[in-house]
């Protein structure tokens, strides 16, 4: 399986290192950031836990989980109705402007929304305004479909046995015991200050990546096993000092300044492997 969406931060390019580095063994698995998914779909551990901040993000996941034939059948209209209009950049902002509109509307057709302008949109970025509103322009093409069928289906299957919170990451954790695996990759560290981080309209800012550090240092000392991704940065060594850190060389997609898409990634875990 693979992510229906493109996500900032995606680990997809991550993956071979993710599994290089996991642990041998675990009972349960949880997700607080989940994102895109690429880890949970290649792992796909049973009975998973899984959470994210953004609402429309978890709305999409608990429909495609509940009643992918009415988001499959949402996707195909919207397919469409793109490919036959007149103006496909005018058909756009229609349904970037009726997303924003149904916001919090938890519905098969709001999720097939999100992943209609996430795919149709420049770069697949997934950014919103102060007020919490989608605002990526389009990509000028006509041509593509919005999802993979086949795929989707596979993860709607899968993820009938998945557990699908919304909310904050600290309280998406409290479950977490002694053998149990949990995996974060929250919003990352800014590299500079302009760097895009924030994937909802709530951000992540300095206190929550110090309350991130705590949280991580509180389940390893439960015997929960962690492993951690962020951006190689001298905070995050700081915060994470006492563990195992491997840093992984990573190219950064959606960054505008293509001189700037190469850096440098670090997996951090809790753990011998």
């Amino acid at each position: 399986m693979k992510p229906i969406l493109k996500w900032a931060g995606g680990k997809t390019q991550l993956l071979k290192y993710v599994r290089e580095m996991l642990p041998s063994a675990w009972n349960r698995y949880f997700e607080p950031f989940l994102g895109g998914g690429a880890v949970l779909l290649d792992l796909a551990p049973q009975g998973a836990t899984v959470n994210d901040i953004n609402p429309e993000l978890v709305n999409m996941y608990r429909q495609v989980q509940g009643d992918v034939d009415a988001v499959v059948a949402c996707l195909k209209e919207l397919d469409a109705q793109h490919e036959s209009a007149a103006d496909a950049k005018k058909f756009y902002y229609s349904i970037r402007n009726l997303f924003n509109e149904q916001l919090g509307s938890n519905s098969t057709a709001q999720a097939a929304r999100l992943i209609y302008i996430n795919k149709h949109c420049f770069n697949g970025l997934f950014r919103v305004n102060a007020g919490g509103c989608f605002n990526v322009p389009f990509n000028n093409r006509r041509k593509g479909d919005s999802f993979c069928e086949e795929n989707m289906r596979a993860m709607s299957r899968y993820l009938a046995q998945v557990h699908i919170l919304h909310g904050d990451f600290e309280e998406a954790l409290r479950a977490a015991k002694k053998g149990d695996f949990v995996f974060l990759d929250s919003p990352y560290v800014p590299v500079n200050p302009t760097s895009f981080t924030d994937y909802a309209k709530e951000g992540f800012d300095y206190e929550d990546h110090v309350r991130l550090a705590e949280v991580y240092k509180r389940l390893s000392a439960q015997g929960v096993h962690c492993m951690l991704t962020n951006h190689n940065t001298e905070l995050v060594r700081e915060l994470y000092g006492d563990f195992h850190l491997r840093v992984v060389p990573v190219a950064r997609n959606i960054n505008s300044n293509g001189s700037d898409r190469k850096g440098e990634e670090v997996i951090i875990i809790n753990y011998d492997v």
